[in-house]
């Protein structure tokens, strides 16, 4: 069987960034896929389940929302590995070009303050399961590590 493009990535040389994982067509559209990673693989923690649910369900409701990318979102959710995001637009995008949204999300993150929404057990089927502090704090991280200084290696997948 072959490999899928994710499993072609070098996870040792992967920086947190945001790279273009993949292209694909729908019809005439191009879908294009976001590895939103925010943290170094194999090399720092994971992210626990409860902030990766609390970013989900914010960063969902931030972009479904966006008056210009709502939309253009087809998906918004968590890596398996727990060390980021994927995130679907339909649309031809490079990495570069969503940085100044990626900005806007996790600005919205990290100063997220109340109820988070769908965290209710009628909205939600882990309601429970849910860490805002580290959320914002994960998201206050990204962002000054990685998102408001992001360099060229950050934007591209590594050789």
């Amino acid at each position: 069987m072959e490999k899928i493009t994710s499993f072609t990535i070098d996870h040792i040389k992967l920086q947190p960034g945001v790279y273009v994982s993949r292209k694909d067509h729908a019809g005439s559209e191009v879908i294009t896929t976001f590895d939103l990673r925010m943290t170094s693989p194999n090399e720092e923690p994971v992210m626990n389940t409860a902030e990766v649910h609390t970013i989900e369900h914010l960063g969902a409701t931030f972009l479904r929302n966006h008056p210009l990318y709502g939309n253009k979102t087809i998906y918004f959710g968590p890596m398996g590995c727990r060390t980021g995001f994927y995130l679907l637009l339909a649309g031809d995008y490079t990495s570069r070009d969503i940085v100044p949204l990626m900005v806007e999300m996790y600005e919205f993150i990290r100063d997220y303050k109340g109820e988070v929404p769908g965290a209710s057990p009628k909205d939600c089927g882990n309601y429970l399961d849910m860490n805002l502090g580290m959320a914002n704090w994960l998201a206050k991280r990204y962002l000054d590590q990685v998102l408001y200084h992001i360099t060229d290696d950050r934007l591209n997948y590594p050789e």
